[in-house]
């Protein structure tokens, strides 16, 4: 679910999202590694992978990422 109305707003695909962005943004790098990715964000917030992996689907389908090379998350900003 994009949008929820429980009490832990940081368990949404928008919030999650933001923080992968926010991520992407800071790099200088193109493309990352999706399990380093993912052990960025999860130092940050408690995240389970299927919910790291929703997030970035969220991304994917609204043009934010790509899929890059050999596991790689290439952003398109």
């Amino acid at each position: 679910m994009i949008v929820t109305k429980n009490t832990h707003p940081e368990r949404s695909l928008y919030y999650l999202g933001s923080v992968i962005i926010e991520i992407l943004d800071s790099s200088k790098s193109q493309e990352y590694d999706y399990m380093i990715l993912y052990e960025i964000v999860a130092k940050r917030h408690t995240i389970s992978i299927s919910l790291f992996a929703l997030a970035l689907d969220w991304l994917f389908i609204i043009g934010v990422v790509h899929k890059g090379q050999k596991g790689m998350v290439k952003k398109c900003f």
